[in-house]
């Protein structure tokens, strides 16, 4: 299979890669926006090999996206999916059959539910470790067994860290693949694969899309042997991103670093106004000192992201809070130009046991906030006012 990554952009920055990877002018037109090629079929000449054949299989607007996915994240190779966890379904698929798979156990909730609800009835064998630490992953592994070690950093909705690099050094001591979800962060703040990774993964529904439009997912890796079984996943499965969503996405894309720009900014004076605040038990975010995990994550990735926590304190009603919301809206998903507010406990890990749930921190008082590109201090205001009148039980 053909490298996805764009040779030309190699050496530039990634701001430029984001405006133009994967999505030079068209060679017959001249057209400057990848074309949407809606097509299920291709002509082709008896007896001649065609690049393109059925559209299932491949198509122009998506390898476009693809090629853009390779270069964003450092990789030969990136195939795109109908869904972030149809992407890691087919990870999942990929590896040998009664394999073993260490993952951390707070990963986004329906990670852990296909892993654990579905993947476990197919003959796999699955470890969750959780704290996810360098030694608890090592004494998790299972020698010539385990095929892959699967971990976020930072983590939903706690933004736990791990040190990608540590964990990549066990995954290749016990002869497995490493496969980082960098949906948090987006190429744009973190490249697993510069730290050690070999598979990077991103629910492109969040920052790559950024404009809560769209429904996919992308593999970012360098291996040609992996290459060769996802692309026989995609073939014989069908789990493909449309050319419609695509484009979509390859459009969303070349914005990403101005728009995470202003993510990180606005999550930063947001962090800054709930720090102190009556209503505010702890507050959630990697650049803050005393976040564990700070100096890690500050050393992997350019900045904390556009992901804020915090806990309310005991006593005040989260869905008072939410009720009051005017600007911020409450829902689920992340990483669009909105500020989207959710309930993990009820929304993205209702899925996981009580008992769970309390044991990563998932609390009943924890809220998660995608801060959004608004004028920051009106996304603070309404937050603010939403605490106040919340506290007071309005």
């Amino acid at each position: 299979m053909e490298d996805k990554k764009d040779p030309t952009l190699s050496d530039e920055h990634i701001e430029t890669r984001t405006v133009h990877a994967g999505q030079r002018p068209d060679s017959r037109t001249g057209a400057v926006t990848v074309p949407i090629y809606a097509t299920s079929t291709y002509a082709q000449v008896p007896g001649v090999d065609h690049p393109y054949e059925y559209s299932r299989v491949q198509n122009p607007t998506r390898e476009a996206l693809e090629t853009a996915c390779a270069a964003l994240e450092g990789t030969r190779y990136a195939t795109a999916f109908s869904s972030g966890m149809a992407a890691i379904d087919a990870l999942i698929r990929a590896c040998p059959p009664h394999s073993h798979v260490v993952a951390g156990l707070n990963a986004y909730g329906g990670t852990i539910r296909l892993l654990d609800q579905v993947w476990v009835r197919e003959g796999r064998t699955f470890t969750f470790v959780y704290p996810v630490t360098f030694e608890n992953i090592r004494e998790a592994c299972q020698p010539s067994k385990t095929a892959l070690i699967l971990i976020e950093t930072p983590s939903n909705p706690c933004l736990d860290i791990v040190s990608i690099e540590k964990v990549a050094e066990i995954a290749h001591m016990f002869g497995c693949y490493l496969a980082v979800d960098n949906t948090f962060m987006s190429p744009y703040l973190q490249n697993p694969v510069e730290h050690g990774a070999d598979v990077v993964i991103h629910s492109t529904t969040k920052y790559l899309n950024g404009h809560s439009d769209s429904i996919g997912g992308v593999l970012c890796y360098n291996d040609d042997m992996l290459d060769e079984k996802i692309r026989f996943i995609v073939k014989s499965a069908g789990a493909i991103l449309s050319p419609f969503e695509s484009w979509l996405i390859l459009r969303g894309l070349r914005t990403l670093h101005v728009r995470m720009d202003r993510h990180v900014y606005n999550a930063r004076r947001l962090v800054e106004a709930l720090l102190g605040h009556p209503a505010i038990e702890r507050v959630y975010y990697p650049e803050l000192e005393t976040h564990p995990g700070h100096d890690i994550h500050m050393r992997q990735a350019r900045a904390g992201g556009g992901m804020v926590s915090f806990s309310l304190k005991p006593g005040l009603d989260p869905l008072g809070f939410f009720r009051h919301l005017k600007i911020c809206i409450y829902g689920e998903s992340l990483g669009g130009v909105e500020t989207l507010i959710s309930h993990p406990a009820t929304m993205t890990h209702a899925s996981l046991t009580e008992e769970t749930r309390k044991k990563l921190g998932v609390t009943e008082n924890l809220v998660r906030v995608s801060v959004g590109i608004e004028n920051c201090d009106d996304i603070i205001g309404d937050i603010l006012e939403a605490l106040d009148r919340a506290k007071e039980g309005g």
